[in-house]
């Protein structure tokens, strides 16, 4: 991405959006935040700058995208209009090289969110690969699973892995292949699950995880027919389950309020501010210091106990069926932004898996086979070492706690030139390299 200094750009002052603090918090707000000139600035944080930079956004109450404490990272900072002099100010004081290296991710937010909002038409049995042309609303998504299993009725069926706060159910998709072939199978192969919007606002998470679901059972009957496309091998040697958006009350307030919405929708005793960070909230080390938030109004609030988000809570009991009945060979976590694609630990530096060479083997190879497709870089490492401390994610229980043969998560695109706010341009091709990732993992396993 270019280096852009905002300080030279024009800039139009706009009272900020009436209630957008309260409306973001409250659980019985309707009125949807507007992000309408808002900017968000990419700045490069160093040794010599750390303090300052974290000062500026400290004192002036901003949010940030990314982790802003680490050095050799970048604080994503979104600015409302009525402080964007106040940051520029601010950030101009500490040296000229910040100022000169800071970049513009989006210089009217609210502009960028509404294009994304053009979401596609969808007419129920109309399902093909346009649908990965735009993003979509929530009950476009179900009824995309309620027509992916009525195209392949004999390899697949709806599947549900529990309910939201609200009464939404978590609803994926189980595919199988002449290994296992209905539900009440008592040889059921090894299964594979995908989860993806566990964070809200994550909507190419959501796409990525349709798409690999569409693909196996397109494949599956294509490589059956033909004998020729690897696909096929998959669905009979593995049962795969995929869960688009296991976060749904979370994902429909992004699309009815507030965009950038994280957290599930859960109040607080003693606390106006809403919502659990289900990613934090899994049982295990979920108070161990560092890797999340005990304050409720943080957007990675870990709960006021472990699994006491009804979402986590039903997705752990969820897998722990599955592992008895079947055993997970392989769980990714799909998130978005920063191109990566992790193993466990998130949360230690200090300890790795017994099978940590392996894992990390697998997740190189699945990087270098995402690059292949569209040239598009993904790192791999662990998930302490390539982001920050994580506690109470999903992964690190799914390997050490369910026992998962394999456990990863993906960063998906992209390395901040529009972070959650992608163009629905790019949809395809981040489905089409993590589709590849996924091959790589599907073939390579032993």
């Amino acid at each position: 991405m270019r280096a852009t200094s905002f300080f030279v750009l024009p800039f139009v002052a706009l009272a900020p959006a009436a209630g957008a603090t309260a409306v973001a918090k409250t659980r019985a707000a309707s009125q949807r935040v507007s992000y309408d000139g808002f900017k968000v600035l990419r700045v490069p944080v160093s040794h010599a700058n750390l303090h300052a930079v974290n000062s500026a956004i400290d004192d002036l109450g901003l949010s940030t995208w990314q982790d802003s404490r680490k050095p050799g990272r970048f604080a994503d900072v979104v600015v409302p209009p009525a402080q964007a002099t106040a940051f520029a100010e601010r950030l101009g004081s500490i040296d000229t090289a910040t100022t000169e290296t800071t970049m513009m991710m989006h210089d009217d937010l609210g502009a960028a969110i509404a294009e994304e909002m053009k979401y596609g038409a969808y007419e129920a049995g109309s399902l093909n690969d346009t649908w990965f042309h735009t993003f979509h609303p929530y009950e476009d998504h179900l009824q995309f699973l309620h027509d992916l299993q009525a195209l392949y009725p004999n390899n697949s069926e709806i599947v549900t892995s529990g309910t939201s706060l609200d009464g939404r159910t978590i609803t994926g998709i189980r595919m199988f292949g002449r290994s296992s072939s209905s539900s009440s199978n008592k040889t059921r192969p090894k299964a594979v699950v995908f989860h993806g919007t566990v964070h809200a606002r994550e909507w190419i998470a959501t796409m990525v995880v349709e798409y690999l679901a569409y693909q196996l059972l397109h494949g599956y009957h294509a490589g059956t027919a033909s004998g020729v496309n690897d696909t096929s091998g998959f669905l009979d040697t593995y049962d795969i389950y995929a869960f688009p958006i296991v976060n749904p009350d979370g994902f429909v307030y992004t699309q009815t309020t507030d965009r950038l919405w994280r957290k599930n929708r859960q109040t607080t005793s003693n606390s106006s501010c809403v919502g659990r960070d289900i990613n934090r909230n899994w049982p295990i080390a979920w108070a161990a210091g560092g890797g999340s938030s005990e304050d409720p109004c943080a957007p990675d609030y870990r709960g006021g106990a472990q699994a006491d988000a009804p979402e986590t809570a039903a997705l752990t009991t969820w897998l722990h069926g599955v592992q008895q009945a079947q055993g997970i060979k392989l769980y990714i976590d799909y998130h978005s932004y920063g191109q990566l694609f992790m193993t466990p630990y998130g949360y230690t530096c200090e300890a790795a898996p017994a099978r940590s060479k392996a894992l990390l083997a697998l997740a190189d190879g699945a990087a270098a086979a995402i690059y292949d497709v569209h040239g598009v870089y993904f790192q791999s490492g662990s998930i302490c070492s390539m982001l920050y401390k994580s506690t109470g994610n999903s992964v690190d229980y799914v390997h050490d706690v369910i026992g998962a043969e394999n456990a990863f998560t993906s960063e998906l695109r992209d390395m901040g030139q529009t972070g959650f706010v992608l163009p629905p341009a790019q949809i395809l091709p981040s489905c089409e390299e993590s589709y590849a990732g996924v091959q790589y993992l599907l073939q390579t396993m032993d």
